[in-house]
């Protein structure tokens, strides 16, 4: 299974630019589309509190939108949080 799962929709500048961040990385995730599969958001935003993509979660834990995926980049959380993951 996948420790991240990325909850995105196809066109979201936010998402592509998630998606980017994850792939330069080289880290693999698991990527709910919900403009594809609308019944999958109830989902998404029961564990995230929130409404907006992208939502990121690694593992349990939630990263929060592209500028929070960002922040742990910056700030070195993100190393932790995947070394943690995998």
């Amino acid at each position: 299974m996948t420790a991240i799962t990325l909850y995105a929709t196809r066109s979201c500048p936010f998402c592509v630019a998630a998606r980017r961040l994850l792939d330069e990385r080289g880290v693999s995730y698991d990527e709910v589309l919900i403009d594809q599969q609308p019944h999958r958001r109830e989902e998404m935003m029961t564990r995230s509190k929130r409404r907006t993509v992208p939502q990121i979660f690694i593992g349990d834990v939630h990263v929060g939108g592209f500028d929070d995926l960002s922040a742990a980049q910056q700030s070195g959380e993100l190393d932790r949080l995947l070394e943690s993951a995998f």
